[in-house]
């Protein structure tokens, strides 16, 4: 039989007349069909995918701005050892932890344990003209502290790992729920012509246990899956399966892609599903990421002393060449760009660990913030640096500290945030948040802010609620904005 006539045939059995009149009720939507057969209207001729243009508009505060490039520290980083000076902590070393300090409180694997002291492993120094004091390892990121916000106030309501990466990325610990690069470019839409609105970078590191990080924290949830952040590696085939087969020429591919597109046309012109209209325009996405993401891997090309700032090699994978890859996809309008660093855990041997993280990312922070800046491009682009959650004042192990959720520190720089600026404090011991605590949610909201959405309007209707980022949570930190 003819596959043209067998696709008719297959098309005509599918016309219930329940999908008739529902479709027939859609008068425009007819018309829309209609161009899709034309090639003069439709995009097939080239395979470009159609630019998904954001549900905010107008914005709903000056945006401030366009992009967030996130520092994703897996593991939960010890604020002890990086950005927290505790030097009450640094006396009380190898003394019992007082116990009004954790009574009562959520601790992960010291539960029911003897709880000792551990002071601080590094010195810490002053650095800037705000004389900001974080540990002397983190040199190259001091250089530039006149441009950071700390705040040091940061609580999460999750202790273990994936649930509380769960938390930071979505705003729950609820798996299924939009990441929060989904929600924005679902909100914001996106400016890259050829690349996806959301990306993902990862990095190993070393001196700590490798927690995995699962695909999930990146996911849509019950967004569209167009709104699905695709990781690129920095090892290897960018992404799996994106090149073009021996034997194929460019041009058959786009054949290829035209006519499983118009396929899915006719298809979704019957069922009007919105994961149809998303698979055309991933498959389009697919085919333009041929071209531009070998282009956008290829840091060959850039001047000796920009490689020479971010100390990194081209191709080698390191957290240092993702920072690179991340101004460039800035550069080319991707709307979330999400770092994930791995082997921050440091149940044991932290003091060394530190030592490691320090030489993976110190230079790197530093070089991607003056890269930023001297192109213009810091003051709309909104730098996060943070962890899923903190480490504890007391021993584990003897050398090392468990995971804490009740005060650590993140900091911000870039578009729309106040720098040079410590904002919140944790006690004496570096425990509980004391001063002006702040929450996943809260965090969530000020960046909703800089980049123009009031968090409580952005939502989606799933299950019967309102569904948003911030959950029923949230408020802006207006202190830390510029």
């Amino acid at each position: 039989m003819n596959p043209a006539s067998e696709i008719r045939q297959y098309l005509s059995q599918q016309q219930t007349r329940r999908v008739f009149l529902g479709r027939a009720s859609q008068g425009v939507g007819a018309l829309a069909l209609a161009s899709l057969f034309n090639p003069s209207l439709t995009r097939a001729a080239e395979a470009k995918p159609d630019k998904w243009p954001g549900v905010i508009k107008p914005f709903h505060f000056p945006p401030r701005a366009k992009r967030v490039i996130w520092l994703s520290m897996a593991g939960g980083p010890s604020h002890l050892e990086t950005f927290d000076p505790k030097p009450k902590l640094a006396e009380m070393h190898g003394q019992p932890m007082p116990e009004s300090f954790t009574k009562g409180k959520q601790i992960a694997q010291l539960q029911g344990q003897k709880l000792t002291c551990y002071g601080p492993q590094h010195k810490f120094q002053r650095f800037g003209k705000t004389g900001v004091e974080i540990c002397e390892l983190f040199k190259s990121i001091g250089s530039v502290a006149d441009d950071i916000c700390w705040v040091r106030s940061m609580t999460s309501e999750a202790i273990n790992h994936d649930p509380a990466h769960m938390f930071m990325n979505t705003g729950s610990q609820i798996a299924g729920r939009p990441s929060m690069g989904s929600w924005l470019t679902y909100g914001l839409g996106t400016e890259a012509e050829n690349l996806p609105g959301f990306v993902v970078l990862t990095s190993l590191g070393r001196g700590g246990q490798n927690q995995p990080i699962a695909a999930r924290q990146w996911a849509p949830g019950f967004l569209p899956s167009r709104f699905q952040g695709v990781h690129l590696r920095g090892k290897g085939d960018p992404v799996l399966y994106l090149g073009t087969p021996d034997g194929v020429t460019r041009s058959q591919q786009l054949d290829v892609v035209k006519a499983v597109n118009k396929l899915n046309a006719q298809r979704d012109a019957i069922v009007d599903d919105p994961e149809i209209t998303t698979r055309i325009a991933q498959y389009e996405m697919a085919f333009q990421m041929q071209a531009s993401v070998p282009e956008l891997m290829d840091v060959t090309g850039e001047p000796k002393n920009v490689l020479d700032l971010y100390g990194c090699k081209p191709g080698d994978g390191s957290f240092a060449s993702n920072c690179l890859l991340a101004r460039r996809l800035a550069e080319r309008g991707v709307r979330f760009i999400q770092l994930y660093h791995k082997d921050w855990d440091h149940h044991g041997g932290v003091k060394q660990g530190i030592e490691f993280k320090a030489e993976e990312v110190d230079r790197a922070c530093m070089a991607l913030i003056t890269d930023l800046k001297q192109r213009d491009m810091l003051k709309d682009t909104l730098v996060v640096w943070a962890g899923e959650f903190g480490r504890t004042p007391m021993s584990q192990g003897g050398d090392g500290r468990d995971h804490h959720n009740a005060g650590f520190t993140v900091w911000l720089c870039g578009g729309g945030i106040k720098p040079g600026m410590i904002y919140g404090a944790t006690d004496e011991l570096g425990y509980n948040a004391i001063e002006n605590p702040i929450d996943v949610h809260d965090l969530h909201a000020t960046m909703l802010q800089v980049l123009g959405i009031d968090h409580t309007r952005l939502s989606v209707k799933f299950q019967g609620l309102d569904m948003r980022l911030t959950g029923i949570a949230g408020k802006s930190i207006k202190e830390i904005l510029a």
